[in-house]
């Protein structure tokens, strides 16, 4: 149901997959994970109306959201979830790239290293090293599992080329527009108009092979899956 609330606690989350009515070779893994705590989720739970601030422009991770990004890493890399993912989808917003890169990919970057950084030392005020790209799968950022759209200057994206030099590794290819032209001042996306752009999504991602990992957020999520989830 709708606004049903699943704490998903991260000592949860199985690598191993369950039983299935279907063989495994015909099957796709999908991994869903939504942002660590960014910016304007602090200032929205103290006052809905900041979410309208331009302050909050493409909110960045705090440093709990950091905290909570770097427990997931420990945790998929404990239980050897890392190794099994083929692909890492992501939103083309700050805090969902930095999420990403911070479960999914490699250690500190280091000078020298021909491999591009999956993101660059500070990246979106995040006061954190660059992060190595080597050993992980190759991320892509897909408009599709964008927030909700419209007049929350949170959920504006900056233009792709001031990404790719803070994100090197992440493909930006299947997004046709340099600037954000999707998100509007003062028209909010209606619900059918994400929950059918969230049904494309999961269409693209059936069209294509691998076990995913897909990094988006909460109202994505509600209209994907019919369910909410949070980061505990």
């Amino acid at each position: 149901m709708c606004g049903h609330t699943k704490r998903a606690p991260v000592d949860e989350m199985d690598a191993t997959p369950g039983p299935s009515l279907y063989p495994l070779h015909r099957c796709k893994t999908l991994h869903l994970v939504r942002h660590a705590q960014g910016i304007h989720n602090v200032e929205g739970d103290k006052d809905y109306k900041a979410y309208l601030s331009y302050d909050l422009f493409d909110a960045h991770l705090t440093p709990l959201g950091w905290q909570q990004v770097d427990n997931l890493h420990k945790h998929v890399q404990s239980c050897g979830l890392n190794k099994k993912i083929e692909l890492v989808v992501t939103s083309p917003l700050l805090r969902t790239m930095q999420t990403a890169v911070g479960v999914f990919g490699g250690e500190a970057y280091a000078d020298g290293i021909e491999a591009p950084p999956l993101m660059v030392a500070n990246a979106g005020k995040s006061d954190r090293p660059a992060i190595s790209s080597l050993n992980c799968p190759p991320f892509i950022a897909v408009e599709l599992c964008r927030e909700h759209l419209g007049v929350h200057p949170c959920d504006k994206r900056r233009s792709i080329s001031e990404y790719q030099p803070l994100f090197p590794a992440i493909d930006f290819s299947q997004i046709e527009s340099n600037d954000d032209i999707l998100w509007t001042p003062d028209i909010r996306e209606a619900s059918e108009e994400l929950a059918a752009r969230g049904m494309k999504f999961l269409n693209w991602l059936l069209s294509i092979s691998f076990s995913l990992s897909t990094h988006t957020h909460t109202h994505t999520f509600i209209h994907i899956t019919n369910k909410k989830f949070e980061i505990v």
